[in-house]
């Protein structure tokens, strides 16, 4: 008979056929990389099953291959104690498994009604869809998760959370035994967050089974049954009873017990403080953070999925207005209105999705280098035009300058790899000279290799006297890169970490502050 295979605190007694799901042995690699190195992890109907892991702990690729996204390298997978082979979604769906990521799916120009009835048969009547009929079959699910909105109206204008509850109603409809969520609350208010809380806990009540994937500690003790933690690609532990505790799980995100270090004092290059942030606060995203970047120096914003770091950015970069807080850029007040006053003030921003939000990907490469500073390319008051010359110059040395591999600056910027494109993004503000240079996840999705290429040229520009402010969700990253690593949770700065300080486990510990403790950034 299958069964789960054994982790360090797990001893499975159940026997096979009174599990929902088991995953055994998984492995996964990614161009030579592996993403999964064998985790196990057997989910029992209507249990509600955590899985907790520091960010590239391999979450996201077993969800995938249960999904039937993607296919493993070796493993097996049991549902009701059948092997079964998930070769796409229907398959996984066809086993009465659904899938609620963190990028919901929904189709803008449709009514509710039909978002939630996405992907099912539909029941017809004279050859046509019978809408009304339908939506008396969903009305009863619609009133059990609480969702408010009309069947009939658009979805155009909805909350995140009530999106979430569509989906949810889109997996009750299809009778699914599992849900698994991903990051659920991530991008909630306190209030949604409750009540998505109560429908889980309704869920697992009424026999529906919950794989819940989330970075925030306090929920997965208060839903989850037991818990299996990934790390570096291997399941290490499954928690349950009194074994399950925060010290435990933070143990097993982080492979030891944390040490909790006195912090140092800060080793910023300069004293001068070119960009300072008091009490900004956009509600619920971002409140009351305070911080101060110093020429010279690589600060950077540590923290989980929807601890509030993208959001800040946007509200430094005048993407968004903030609710309350002041900004003095080199000790003048600075308050952009759009990324545009940001820009002439002397910023630059790489995006956390340079894809969609920093590149023209059919243009060429050089096109994209320029974007931002064409000015420098133009001649000519009374007919300005661009310079092939001077363009094809300035092109050629950052291409040269950041060793952007691509056969010459007219390739399109789409056919360059992840870690080239992500080049171009940051040559693109180099050319403009920028007094500080914000980038949001610099080396996600890029080789190890261009991951050490644009480390490298961070603290080549910090050198250079350039403020450089780092966000990254990965806790391998900061501590090398940066001179000091704010950790936010909560919308808030919980924690400085300097010097010896400065590492993994600290950014990892502190990026699991509880709640109460959100605003006291001492360790």
């Amino acid at each position: 008979m299958l069964q789960a295979a054994p982790s360090p605190a797990e001893s499975m007694a159940v026997p096979d056929a009174a599990l929902l799901l088991v995953a055994e042995d998984i492995a996964k690699s990614y161009g030579g990389v592996q993403a999964l190195k064998g985790v196990s992890l057997a989910v029992r109907p209507g249990e509600v099953h955590g899985l907790v892991g520091a960010n590239g702990a391999g979450k996201s690729t077993l969800i995938r291959i249960l999904a039937g996204l993607t296919q493993p390298d070796r493993g097996r997978i049991a549902v009701d104690g059948e092997l079964v082979a998930i070769s796409a979604p229907q398959r996984a769906a066809d086993l009465g498994m659904t899938f609620i990521h963190q990028e919901l799916a929904f189709v803008p120009g449709m009514t509710v009604l039909q978002n939630i009835m996405l992907g099912l048969p539909k029941r017809r009547r004279f050859g046509m869809v019978d809408w009304r009929a339908i939506a008396r079959e969903v009305e009863p699910v619609a009133r059990r998760v609480g969702l408010a909105a009309p069947l009939f109206s658009g979805v155009k204008g909805l909350s995140v959370a009530e999106k979430w509850l569509i989906n949810i109603c889109r997996a009750l409809v299809r009778k699914a035994r599992l849900i698994v969520m991903d990051e659920p609350t991530a991008s909630l208010s306190a209030t949604e967050a409750e009540t998505l809380l109560r429908i889980v806990e309704d869920l697992s009540r009424s026999g529906v089974a919950v794989l819940y994937v989330s970075h925030r500690l306090d929920e997965i003790l208060r839903l989850c049954q037991r818990v299996t933690a990934f790390r570096d690609g291997r399941s290490v532990a499954t928690l349950q009873g009194a074994d399950l505790t925060r010290s435990s799980l933070v143990e097993a995100i982080v492979g030891g017990a944390v040490e909790h270090l006195e912090k140092p004092v800060g080793n910023a290059q300069s004293d001068e403080v070119v960009l300072a942030v008091s009490g900004l606060t956009r509600s619920p995203r971002v409140r009351d953070v305070s911080l101060a970047l110093h020429r010279g120096e690589v600060l950077g914003i540590g923290g989980l999925v929807g601890a509030g770091r993208t959001e800040l950015v946007r509200l430094v970069y005048g993407a968004d207005r903030p609710d309350a807080g002041t900004m003095r850029l080199e000790g003048r007040p600075f308050a952009p209105r759009r990324p545009t006053d940001a820009v002439k003030a002397g910023f630059g921003l790489v995006p956390e999705e340079r894809r969609s939000e920093g590149l023209v990907l059919t243009k060429s490469v050089a096109f994209n280098l320029h974007l931002s500073s064409l000015s420098r390319i133009v001649s000519g008051n009374l007919l300005p035009l661009v310079s092939a010359g001077r363009q094809r110059t300035l092109s050629n040395e950052m291409i040269r300058d950041l060793a952007i591999r691509t056969p010459d600056r007219h390739v399109p910027v789409g056919r360059l790899s992840g870690g080239n494109q992500q080049k171009v993004v940051i040559g693109r503000w180099l050319l403009r000279r920028p007094k500080i240079l914000i980038l949001d996840e610099p080396t996600r999705g890029v080789d190890i290799g261009a991951r050490g290429e644009i480390h490298r040229l961070i603290r080549d520009l910090a050198r250079q006297g350039m403020a450089v402010l780092v966000v990254s969700s990965e806790p391998d990253e900061l501590p090398d890169l940066c001179d000091r690593v704010l950790v936010m949770a909560e919308g808030r700065i919980v924690r400085e970490l300097t010097g010896s300080a400065l590492t993994r486990n600290a950014i990892i510990e502190a990026s699991y502050a509880e709640g109460r403790n959100a605003g006291d950034p001492r360790p």
